[in-house]
């Protein structure tokens, strides 16, 4: 699929609302929070002020950049809102909320988090393989976290269940900046 030539002004970032045990994990949330900012970048989020989703935030916040998150109602409490973004969707569900992201941003970047993060990231995978969109996607291997998974879609791809041309939708890299770039670079 061709993709239409776009600027990347709003970047949705998948990643978890725990810190992890990795410091550069919550080290490279605040790495692509100044990486945003110095581009001109919107962060748009899953609103939650905990983990890696409210390191990344503040560190955006605090450089003066915009932050749009998007939490459902039942994920109010649970993930602890984030106060201060410059502006926040409340959805009544999941299903909405990942809409909602995918509608307000141009690019899609996944960080080290959990079962949501995966479940992100796939679900807008297939959505670009299915040609629901064409925005350019990322997934940042901070420490190695996803080499595992890297290794799972090689051998997908080798065993006939992923076509190289949707693996080759993914842009890997170690660096924020450089992803970042790549994303650029891919519209």
């Amino acid at each position: 699929m061709a993709r239409a030539v776009r600027e990347v002004k709003s970047v949705c970032v998948y990643c978890g609302s725990q810190d992890g045990r990795d410091p550069a994990h919550a080290s490279v949330a605040r790495a692509m929070g100044d990486a945003l900012v110095d581009r001109g970048m919107r962060l748009v989020y899953g609103g939650g002020g905990i983990g890696m989703m409210g390191q990344i935030a503040d560190q955006v916040l605090a450089r003066g950049g915009e932050v749009i998150g998007v939490i459902p109602e039942s994920l109010m409490r649970a993930e602890v809102a984030h106060a201060g973004v410059t502006k926040m969707h409340v959805t009544t569900g999941m299903h909405e909320r990942k809409a909602l992201m995918a509608d307000l941003s141009d690019a899609f970047v996944a960080m080290p988090g959990g079962l949501g993060t995966l479940e992100e990231l796939f679900e807008t995978w297939t959505w670009a393989q299915l040609q629901y969109h064409d925005k350019p996607m990322g997934l940042l291997n901070v420490n190695g976290y996803f080499d595992g998974l890297m290794q799972w879609l090689k051998q997908a791809v080798d065993d006939g269940y992923v076509r190289p041309q949707h693996h080759g939708m993914l842009h890997v890299a170690t660096d924020p900046v450089a992803l970042l770039d790549e994303l650029i670079q891919s519209t």
